[in-house]
């Protein structure tokens, strides 16, 4: 049995998850509405403030559809609750980024500034000048867009520059040594 798939999300209070016919879940929360279409073939059910998901049968694709589906709940819950963020650092001699209305502004040793627009439903928020924060409710596009800025310029393993994870490990390499 899925060891994901059987556990129950709680509700917390302030939220309300509204199943509609074929799995269309909508989650209403104090920071925003999520919705989307889940698998037809998992059994959605709403019971006592916690949501239970439960598969028809052991097929392997139920099996794979199970936990999957009982893991996007619970992350819609907790974006309308929380929120979602990941921070990005930027690390080079020269290298930063700064916010223009609803634009990312970075200078990353390229002969041009790179923008990037905050799409919809995601909020950038540039910290000092070489930490930005991507908020939203949303986990995947809070991913996505994170993802995004991060390949405008990704870390290398010489020197370490480039737009990192705040969490990352870069794993550095020794340069070429001259010869003797």
């Amino acid at each position: 049995m899925s060891r994901i798939g059987r556990m129950p999300i709680a509700v917390p209070a302030g939220v309300t998850v509204d199943i509609a016919e074929n799995n269309k879940v909508t989650v209403k929360g104090p920071k925003g509405t999520l919705e989307r279409v889940l698998p037809a073939e998992m059994e959605i059910k709403l019971e006592e403030g916690q949501i239970v998901v439960t598969r028809p049968n052991d097929l392997k694709k139920m099996k794979s559809l199970h936990g999957l589906t009982r893991s996007l709940l619970n992350n819609m819950v907790v974006g309308v609750t929380d929120g979602y963020e990941k921070k990005l650092e930027v690390n080079g001699v020269g290298y930063r980024a700064a916010k223009q209305g609803k634009k990312l502004v970075l200078n990353l040793g390229y002969s041009h500034p790179v923008e990037m627009e905050d799409p919809e439903g995601v909020e950038t928020v540039v910290d000092g000048q070489n930490l930005i924060i991507v908020k939203g409710i949303d986990k995947e596009k809070v991913g996505q867009f994170a993802a995004e800025i991060r390949d405008k310029r990704r870390p290398e393993p010489y020197k370490g520059k480039g737009i990192k994870y705040a969490d990352e490990v870069i794993r550095r390499k020794v340069g070429k040594t001259g010869k003797k």
